[in-house]
């Protein structure tokens, strides 16, 4: 004869453990803690934070703090001349977009020169002497200017990424030139 199991009237198994896991949060209860957090004791005050560096003493981060020797080690390239604040100065005919000849090839020393350097970036401030009344024309000359200077640089090996050219248009200082300002030096306009 077969027997048959006793049927268990109430909640399944399932019901209860459920119940039992939401019934301490429910009542706003602590949920029992596991060994590893029952040894920390909530009223330890967190750590403190590091105190800031004192940059104080230092040079001020963004701010030139002059060429660096390797630059001021470059030897100076036919046909530039020395800025007074550092750098170098090439000069155009009035109304040129390209280098006059011969600059190509001291430009492409000069980038070898810089690229020899092994960080900062090297800044070319473009300027025209006119048209006076035509800004536009006097920006698009001054870009032509430094993208030529910025090719013969990259000619010399020196990374196209490193260069930043700003076309200043007409300045009051009227020059036909491009600065070249080695890494190290503020990227200051011409001056006024």
């Amino acid at each position: 004869m077969l027997r048959s199991k006793p049927v268990r009237r109430g909640r399944p198994p399932g019901v209860i453990l459920l119940a039992a896991l939401l019934l301490p949060a429910a009542a706003g209860a602590q949920p029992a803690r596991s060994p590893a957090t029952a040894e920390e004791s909530p009223a330890d005050p967190a750590p403190a934070p590091p105190h800031p560096a004192d940059l104080s003493h230092g040079p001020a981060r963004g701010k030139a703090t002059g060429p660096s020797p390797a630059v001021l080690a470059i030897p100076m390239p036919a046909g530039l001349e020395a800025l007074p604040a550092g750098g170098w100065r090439l000069s155009f005919p009035a109304g040129t977009e390209a280098p006059p000849p011969g600059a190509e090839a001291s430009l492409a020393r000069l980038g070898r020169g810089l690229a020899a350097v092994p960080e900062g970036r090297v800044t070319l401030l473009a300027q025209v002497s006119g048209p006076v009344k035509d800004v536009s024309a006097a920006r698009r000359l001054s870009l032509a200017r430094g993208l030529a200077v910025k090719e013969a640089l990259v000619s010399g090996g020196l990374a196209a990424t490193r260069i930043d050219v700003r076309p200043m248009g007409r300045t009051p200082e009227a020059a036909d030139a491009v600065d070249v300002q080695p890494p190290g030096l503020p990227a200051a306009p011409p001056q006024r």
